[in-house]
């Protein structure tokens, strides 16, 4: 086999990464050497930045290293005892650790209101993962509806919680895990417990191990029709967790499990504990997540939901090459092959591919976040794309048409435009939303939007915020769209310019601008359209012909775009 890895490297300052903060990402994405006693398994959850950082690059094979980790893996934890001076220095450590722990916990209310009965209802079993903050258990119900159910079990220490954060993390996990619980992706979530000691998350056990497990059990990749298979179950998950305003920044094979150990057992998305609320226009800003999958947007400090859709990037990457897309022997390394390098998509197996396959990881692994797909978008894609498989319902349309009706005539023009020549593959995702809307005799309002929203919402939803889009969306409230209008309205430009052709859409959309839409214009109101000031009359000059005054193409093109990088710096103050 050939190898798979990035193709360049760059080099570049630590300190260029994240602003200057050195080591931007949490501790759950630190690659180093585990902090667990010898003979103690990493948990399931954690990343293979832990398990698998010892591959050599570039590796000879995409099974060879996979399987190499799983032999050291499985070699250390046959458990080595220490000398007794390190075990005595071990304890030593360990007592100045808590004596600062206790120092950092005074203050802290780590009470949460949960049951107190964990042990009159619950029986401990085996321990199954072990993370940083706690470990996860097999138990089985004792009374009541979970009589004789055996169930998963996360255990987190409050000795752990030492900052009001923390705390709060674990408040903001139990509510999306209880509203999110009923997905068919979606682990079901029975109560949370705590005593003095810890905090006890009871949940649906699931037998049929990790993601990761599987890729290895195949020699280290799957198969491109069996990856698809996967890829659906995993977007379908991450659809419904961005609907209701739920990014979750720390997905990797290792947090999906399946439910059975059959080999088509459906599959489920783990670990919310790094999950937030965002709303559709908010970005957020602490750096977390698992170093491999991070997204660029994430080491820039200012990202949404896209920053997921980079992630299964990641993941679609290794499924169908058996490495990643981004490597490097240290986390900083890692960070800069992120940022500047690009994945190989020439060595073997890649050229095996099919075009369509190899355009969908593309289209994830974009440094642009604006130029990705949605994880409906992703679904509607040729390469997984099933006419029989319904799509899930987007918040994405919902944010471009808000933007759309506060346009002026001149940008719906030029959207309108390039609505006339939109590829069939983008009008079958719109065609899906707009059936979604429900139109009341092929039009939809306001309230198709707003009702389409509540049909799907849960309480993640309504703390996410995320319907405080309905009062930027008012003055929609009396108008009326038809499937053509809203083409117009749903379409992103930049997605749009990620396509292989989109030099031939846009110059057949000009056309059509042409006809319809270009008409004389001044230096001084293309400007006032683009909301540049006078210092950019001299740009915005050569976007207008001076033949007769209309919008020249390269003109069309950067008003699509709206006000540019380049000319951000002329934006009137």
């Amino acid at each position: 086999m050939g190898h798979c890895y990035s193709k360049k490297m760059i080099s570049m300052e630590v300190n260029d990464v994240a602003g200057e903060n050195p080591t931007p990402v949490s501790v759950q994405a630190t690659p180093f050497q585990s902090p667990f006693p010898a003979g103690i398994n990493p948990s399931p959850a954690r990343t293979p930045g832990r398990r698998l950082m010892k591959w050599p690059f570039p590796p000879p094979s995409p099974a060879k290293p996979i399987m190499a980790a799983l032999r050291r893996r499985r070699k250390e934890s046959g458990g080595v005892v220490g000398t007794p001076e390190r075990v005595v220095e071990e304890q030593q450590d360990g007592r100045r650790e808590r004596e600062v722990e206790r120092e950092r916990e005074r203050g802290l209310d780590k009470n949460f209101g949960y049951l107190k009965n964990f042990g009159a209802k619950y029986e401990l079993g085996k321990e199954v993962g072990r993370g940083h903050f706690g470990h996860t258990c097999m138990a089985k119900g004792k009374k009541g509806d979970v009589k004789g159910v055996n169930v998963a079990v996360k255990i987190i220490s409050k000795a752990k919680m030492t900052s009001a954060i923390a705390i709060e993390d674990v408040r903001r996990e139990v509510k999306m895990l209880k509203a999110l619980s009923g997905n068919e992706h979606m682990l079901k979530f029975y109560d949370a417990f705590e005593d003095s000691n810890n905090v006890y998350l009871v949940m649906e056990l699931c037998e049929g191990g990790e993601l990761l497990d599987r890729i290895l059990q195949r020699g280290g990749r799957y198969e491109e029709d069996d990856a698809k298979g996967i890829l659906v179950q995993i977007l379908t998950a991450v659809a419904f967790c961005h609907l209701q305003g739920v990014v979750h920044r720390d997905l990797k094979p290792e947090n999906f499990l399946f439910a059975t150990k059959d080999e088509d057992a459906r599959l489920k998305i783990i670990d919310f504990g790094l999950s937030d609320y965002v709303r559709p226009d908010n970005r957020l800003n602490d750096v977390v997540g698992s170093a491999y999958y991070v997204a660029p947007e994430v080491l820039h400090r200012s990202y949404n939901v896209e920053a997921d859709m980079w992630s299964i990037g990641v993941i679609t990457y290794i499924l169908l090459c058996g490495s990643r897309p981004f490597w490097a022997r240290t986390e900083s390394g890692i960070f800069r092959s992120v940022l500047r390098a690009d994945p190989n998509f020439d060595d073997t197996p890649w050229p095996n591919i099919s075009a369509e396959g190899r355009d969908f990881v593309k289209r994830l692994l974009n440094k642009d976040h604006r130029k990705r797909m949605t994880a409906a978008q992703a679904l509607a894609h040729p390469w997984l794309r099933d006419e029989n498989r319904p799509l899930p319902l987007d918040i994405f349309p919902f944010r471009v048409v808000k933007s759309y009706i506060r346009s002026t005539p001149l940008k719906r023009a030029t959207l309108k435009a390039l609505s006339k020549v939109l590829p069939d593959n983008e009008l079958f995702y719109l065609e899906a939303q707009f059936r979604l809307l429900k139109p009341k005799d092929g039009y939809i309002s306001f309230e198709n939007f707003k009702t389409a929203l509540m049909r799907n919402a849960t309480d993640a939803m309504r703390d996410a915020r995320v319907t405080e889009i309905f009062a930027m969306m008012e003055p929609f409230a009396s108008m009326k769209m038809d499937f053509e209008e809203f083409c117009v309205a749903a379409i992103s430009v930049y997605q749009l310019e990620a396509l292989q052709d989109w030099d031939k859409i846009a110059s057949a959309a000009f056309q059509y601008f042409e006809q319809e839409g270009n008409r004389r214009i001044s230096v001084e109101e293309l400007a006032r359209e683009m909301n540049l000031g006078p210092t950019a009359y001299t740009l915005v000059k050569d976007w207008i012909r001076p033949s007769d005054g209309h919008i020249n193409f390269i003109g069309y093109t950067k008003f699509l775009h709206g006000v540019t990088i380049r000319s951000s710096n002329m934006r009137r103050q």
